[in-house]
């Protein structure tokens, strides 16, 4: 049986495509609480139609949102893969269905217009019937819709408005996006009144170039133009230069207020003056080469799934600003209109992107790929112009993108061609064709750092066809996704911007992706978390790869994006030590603005310990100029000293308070004299144990039984960490799987002998080694006592024929202690988490935080919560009691209530149960983080190869 949605263009009774606007006729808002009925099946009777339809006993349900939010169905994820058979248009006789009803009453005010019926986005197909009578039907799932419903209104008084939705169609093919699979109507719905001569559609071209602004607002029918601040009143459709005016950009958005007045109605615009244009291969807009320091976003929240609210998008906004984002790829639908409202107002570059992804046809090799099959060309012009006629009039937009990971193919040629001929003012942006056609860009995704720096150059691998690769080779080039921030990471961010920032060539970049999205549920064991694939019993589904957010789920910045908002700085502080002195070196990374809008305070730390502090002139400087910056003159110390530069608002903005910071930058003056070795006791003999300064280790084993005054459970050499996304490499380069075939999460322990050297201390020979293998590693632990406390030295050295040829996930050591030692205090990187590739939201100084607060809750856990570079650490009891480690080597400290088995066995941070002990690592060196999960792992400088090493650290009692 063939339904009408299992068709190639099923669509029926749309009005025109137009532009979202605010006006001041009347509408009525039908958001709300529904009556709602659930079926497994598309093909129930359509009786709930009627008016008199009896619906007392259905549920009820809330308008926007997703049925499967709500109490009916399940989410499901997938990624690329199909949740049906590939056979389009078709799609399975088990096609959960939601029947939806409300009553409105037109109101008073509507007069004797037109009413229109606008649903703002409806997943995947419906159809919409008032009092009885079929409206429309209509696909395209995050694109807006109108109906022209007035001869459907019998009579005056209440009147039912009756939905059938489907969650699958033959228009699911064409939304096969990386992310959950949710139905209903999950945007605004309204009625609309549409008086005649009113403004039924509206067109704002505005220019900007050489110091003067270029206007013109088309109108299908005449109308006068109002801009009161530009002195503007005048017909639409006339041609206006304006050389007072103001450009908007995303570092300055100026908007103008205007309006589009007939006799029956006024619209409201807000006007920004720019010019998008590819000039010598460069991206600019108003002359001005531009770099996008960007993200790609999602419509996601924890509990309303695609349903967002307008302080959700607002929140999205904010935290992108305030983090140094300055562009969002709207991956891969239009987002809300609201969005893109506040996009305008506060300066966001837009990569507007249309509703279209065939991912799922890959496995096919492509076979009847839509973008290729005439059959669907309509749907696909379609989309497109649904997509354009609704957003044209924004200044954010400055890009339209075709679709994402659609193959390649004639219809694709035939959307660019379609939006270059309705707006010639924005270039067409599509990644999954790298001969690029019909693109006016050069995109890729997860490119690697060695083709990049090609790209960047103009030397990357040439095509077949010479005047295609002289085309491309002309474009801009972009990185529409990379750095994937699937949980700990993404790494190699700082050698990505300074390769984008090396060739006017590069556009920049998005991150993929802005959010995590987790669903809020209550798992199995009771407790709330925040649920991935396969969590609702998906038969198929694609696991944590929908966790890669900048963001946690409750809209918590992660430490990927203090990283990414650090490496994006605008306002960027580095060390320069070209002239032979250390030194910061200030650039401004604006495209458009100088630093008058920035205010500079700087501190001298000795040891982590404030001397001085102060605040710099601001020095003028224009877009990409830089100074090296005065440092002060202070009277030498003995201590490791820092002088730190922080940038802030000097005055508050649209998007954040005065005294935000946008980028701070350390560089160390003097290091540390290195205090004398102090001479401790001999090896003392107690029973069966060895006291060694204030260690007590079991004469027999070696093993460590007390450390300054603690009792230790546990004290091991260990090369495992819980392996983070990156590490597993789902997408990308795995390195786990290595990992576990050599052994290195179940490695066992040998003693050889131990050494009593009296004076000298204790020396201790093991070998460590996982079953089944001749892999292992040679450890010699040294026992010395030196002053009060004792020096404990660990030379390694890897045992493996013919050497390892994977990295090791860390070298060091871990100790499992009492759980009253609860506050870690250190002098080193902070506050938050790194590792040798991330990091750079960090700086170096003391810093504390108790056990709890020093734990990441990525979605899935993995390894986290290290700080780096560390010189000393204090693990503390709450009266200030405990152990102290130091190092004149900067080693990395990572505190945890739980194992790192248990850390590695956890699907859910919830999981996560506090052991009754802490569990301290002391890292000589981890491996990187990299962007593995989908992209390129860690680079060779963050690489830890297996090689013989040494390292050393001192315990004190505190």
């Amino acid at each position: 049986m063939n339904h009408w949605f299992e068709d190639f263009t099923p669509a029926r009774g749309a009005l025109p495509a137009r532009a979202w606007v605010r006006t001041d006729a009347p509408a009525l808002s039908l958001d709300g609480g529904w009556r709602f009925r659930y079926a497994e099946r598309a093909d129930g009777p359509t009786d709930f139609t009627a008016p008199g339809f009896d619906d007392a006993a259905w549920d009820e349900i809330t308008v926007p949102g997703h049925w499967q939010l709500q109490g009916w169905g399940k989410p499901a994820y997938t990624n690329i893969t199909y949740p049906f058979p590939v056979e389009p248009p078709f799609v399975p006789d088990e096609n959960p269905t939601g029947d939806h009803r409300r009553t409105f009453t037109v109101p008073e005010s509507f007069g004797d217009s037109r009413v229109v019926l606008r649903f703002e986005g409806v997943d995947s197909a419906f159809t919409a019937w008032v009092d009885g009578t079929e409206v429309g039907r209509s696909v395209g799932s995050r694109l807006p819709v109108e109906f022209d419903v007035t001869d459907a209104l019998t009579g005056g008084g209440e009147h039912v408005l009756a939905v059938r939705v489907h969650q699958w169609s033959g228009a699911s093919y064409l939304e096969d996006q990386d992310m959950w699979w949710l139905s209903g109507i999950f945007r605004d719905v309204t009625l609309q009144a549409r008086p005649a001569g009113g403004v039924e559609d509206v067109f704002v071209h505005a220019g900007y170039a050489g110091g003067t602004g270029t206007l013109r607002v088309d109108t299908p029918s005449p109308a006068r133009l109002l801009v009161p601040e530009l002195g503007v009143d005048a017909a639409t459709g006339e041609d206006l230069e304006l050389p007072a005016v103001e450009p908007w950009s995303a570092e300055v958005p100026r908007l103008y207020d205007a309006e589009v007045v007939t006799d029956t109605e006024r619209v409201r615009l807000r006007i920004g003056f720019r010019t998008v244009a590819i000039v010598d291969g460069v991206f600019t807009v108003n002359g001005v080469p531009v770099k996008l320091r960007g993200v790609n976003r999602h419509e996601v929240s924890a509990d309303r799934g695609r349903a967002v609210t307008e302080d959700e998008m607002l929140a999205d906004v904010l935290l992108m600003k305030r983090h140094n984002v300055n562009a969002v790829r709207t991956s891969h639908y239009p987002p809300h209109p609201r969005f893109l409202e506040l996009c305008d107002e506060h300066g966001l570059w837009v990569v507007d992107e249309c509703d279209l992804e065939t991912h799922g046809f890959w496995f096919l090799d492509w076979r009847d790929n839509p973008s290729d099959d005439p059959r669907w060309h309509d749907a696909l012009i379609d989309r497109i112009t649904r997509t354009v006629e609704r957003d044209k009039n924004h200044p954010s937009v400055v890009l339209w993108s075709l679709g994402n990971e659609s193959g390649t193919g004639r219809n694709l040629a035939a959307m660019s061609a379609w939006a270059k001929d309705r707006d010639g003012s924005r270039p067409v942006h599509y990644e999954h064709d790298w001969a690029v056609p019909y693109a006016d860009v050069y995109s890729r995704m997860y490119a690697s750092h060695a083709e990049v720096a090609a790209i960047a150059t103009r030397t990357e691998e040439p095509l077949e066809d010479p005047a295609a690769d002289a085309r491309r080779r002309a474009m801009p080039f972009v990185q529409c996704e990379y750095a994937h921030a699937m949980g700990n990471g993404p790494g190699g961010l700082v050698e990505y911007q300074d390769l984008f920032e090396s060739s006017e060539r590069c556009m920049g970049g998005f991150v993929w992706e802005w959010i995590d999205h987790g669903l809020r549920q209550q798992g199995p064991d009771g407790r709330e978390r925040f649920a991935y694939g396969g969590d609702f019993g998906e038969p198929v589904h694609d696991g944590a790869f929908v966790a890669d957010g900048l963001v946690f789920p409750d809209r918590t910045p992660s430490p990927g994006l203090l990283d990414y908002a650090a490496v994006i700085a605008q306002v960027r502080l580095r060390p320069d030590s070209a002239s032979g002195e250390p030194r910061l070196r200030l650039t401004n990374h604006h495209d458009v603005v100088d630093l008058s809008h920035v205010r500079l305070r700087w501190t001298v730390e000795d040891d982590g310990v404030q001397i001085a502090h102060g605040e710099l002139p601001t020095p003028e400087l224009a877009p990409r100029a830089s100074t090296l910056l005065e440092t002060p003159h202070l009277a030498a110390g003995s201590g490791e000293r820092w002088f730190t530069v922080t940038a802030e608002l000097a005055a508050a903005t649209s998007w954040a308070p005065a005294g935000h910071v946008l980028g701070r930058g350390q560089v160390q003056l003097s290091a540390a004299t290195a205090p004398a070795a102090t001479a401790g006791g001999p090896v003392l003999r107690e029973g069966s144990d060895l006291l060694v300064g204030p260690a007590v280790l079991d004469a027999r084993t070696g093993a460590l039984h007390r450390l300054a005054g603690q009792r230790v459970e546990t004290a091991e050499f260990t090369v495992w960490r819980a392996p983070t996304d990156n590490d597993r490499g789902e997408h990308g380069e795995p390195l786990e799987p290595a990992w576990r075939a050599l052994g290195l999460h179940r490695l066992r322990h040998r003693t050889v002998d131990v050494e009593v050297r009296d004076e000298d201390g204790v020396v201790v020979r093991r070998r460590t080694a996982p079953a089944g293998t001749d892999t292992g590693f040679s450890t010699t632990w040294r026992w010395a006592a030196e002053g009060s406390g004792v020096r404990l030295t660990v030379d390694v050295v890897p045992e493996t024929p013919g050497g390892l040829t994977t990295p090791l996930p860390r070298v060091g050591l871990r100790f499992a202690l009492p759980r009253e030692l609860r506050n870690l205090a250190w002098f080193g990187r902070g506050p938050g988490e790194a590792y040798p590739d991330t990091g750079t939201a960090t700086w170096v100084g003391t810093f504390s935080a108790a056990v709890e607060e020093l734990q990441t809750p990525y979605v899935r856990p993995q390894e986290n919560g290290q700080r780096s570079d560390v010189r000393w650490a204090e693990l503390t009891d709450a009266a200030g009691r405990g152990l102290r480690v130091s190092s004149t080597e900067p080693f990395g400290v990572t505190v945890r209530p739980w194992s790192t088995e248990t850390l590695d066995a956890a699907t859910h941070t919830s999981a996560l149960d506090d052991e009754g002990r802490v569990w301290l690592h002391l890292d000589h060196a981890q491996q990187g983080i990299g962007s593995g999960s989908c992209g390129p792992g860690a680079l060779p400088a963050y690489r830890l190869d297996a090689a013989p090493v040494s390292f050393s650290l001192l315990f004190e009692r505190v």
